[in-house]
């Protein structure tokens, strides 16, 4: 009787740590960690209050945030060598399409994602889903201009508005910036006729400073070198604020851009990466986002959590969206490279 007795209890000992090693592991398999990479600073903060801890909370799961900067080669490493310890990862629009090409990143499957009817139609994609915009926009300087321009035809005139103008350096949104002041609706812009758009920039080349980084564009406002030029919504509003309404903008004539969630192939985060941009997709967390940092919702849900004064320098409303042109990322996705180069060189000649 004692031997059996000791050998019950030897069973009932092994069978209660094999539960418990059951439930350990169980716990284990259902809290997941999941890697969000992104492009840091200010944007990388304000995701973790508006998307990183809310997932955290509803999920258990856990995110480590990496950031870089936008290294296609990174990820196209990584797939290559079936070593993917990426998850989800932050991306411009314009970027998208050619890593879609390449095949390096999943598509997305959306049966597992928000309906793309709740987003602005430009946000979702076959690899990817746009979880904010942001426009570039034509700034002006309220103090010295008689009247505010009301688009870009207005920003080629150096007649009714003078003074110096500011680019930045890069053709995205510069090229359409052309299009437009020369009168070519939105429906044509694309595929864009270079020829006709650097011509436009030669008119007005000798009234134009042409910088770099972005934060330059901002600069060029505040030591008075500038009395117009186009910047990112995200730098014309803390311009506006510094200025205490001296410098101002519009929403008229902007173009839209968004960044993208993408997943790298052969994730492994599994089940937790579509709920993470699921949670991303959610309209509360992206007007705390516009609160932070200014960039705009792609859920015009998320204008119902924004009072009317947040609305006004809300990129996503839908009153400010429809005054916008959406960028073409599908057009940069083939030709990014030689517009750029070809830009440069049309104001280097």
């Amino acid at each position: 009787m004692k031997t059996n007795t000791l050998m019950t209890r030897r069973i009932v000992a092994t069978l209660a740590v094999a539960c418990a090693s059951t439930i350990v592991g169980a716990a284990g398999a259902a809290a997941a960690e999941l890697t969000v990479v992104n492009f840091g600073g200010a944007n990388a903060d304000a995701q973790k209050v508006a998307y990183y801890q809310p997932f955290q909370q509803k999920t258990g799961d856990k995110i480590t945030a990496v950031e870089y900067n936008g290294e296609t080669a990174k990820i196209k490493a990584m797939v290559e060598a079936k070593h993917v310890n990426w998850d989800v990862v932050e991306v411009e629009s314009g970027d998208l399409g050619r890593g879609c090409d390449e095949g390096l990143y999943e598509k997305l499957d959306w049966s597992k994602i928000a309906k793309k009817s709740d987003l602005i139609p430009e946000s979702p994609s076959t690899c990817g889903v746009g979880f904010f915009v942001w426009s570039t926009a034509i700034a002006y300087n309220a103090d010295k201009l008689k009247t505010a321009p009301t688009g870009w035809a207005d920003f080629w005139d150096v007649k009714k508005f003078p003074g110096k103008r500011a680019f930045r350096r890069e053709p995205d949104g510069q090229l359409e910036a052309a299009l437009m002041a020369d009168g070519v609706p939105y429906d044509k812009i694309y595929p864009i006729d270079m020829k006709r758009a650097l011509d436009m920039h030669k008119k007005i080349k000798e009234h134009t400073v042409y910088y770099n980084v972005i934060a330059d564009g901002q600069n060029a406002f505040r030591n008075g070198e500038v009395q117009l030029g186009q910047l990112l919504n995200t730098r014309a509003w803390p311009l506006k604020q510094d200025t205490k309404g001296l410098c101002d903008w519009t929403w008229n004539q902007g173009i839209s851009w968004g960044a993208c969630w993408m997943v790298p192939k052969g994730a492994q985060g599994g089940k937790a990466i579509w709920d993470f941009i699921n949670v991303s997709l959610q309209p509360e967390g992206q007007a705390e986002l516009l609160k932070t940092n200014g960039y705009g919702p792609s859920n015009p849900e998320a204008t119902k959590f924004l009072d009317a004064e947040w609305n006004k320098v809300n990129p996503g409303a839908p009153e400010n969206y429809a005054r916008m042109l959406p960028g073409g990322i599908a057009w940069y996705a083939k030709n990014a490279t030689q517009a750029r180069q070809d830009l440069i060189d049309a104001l280097a000649g």
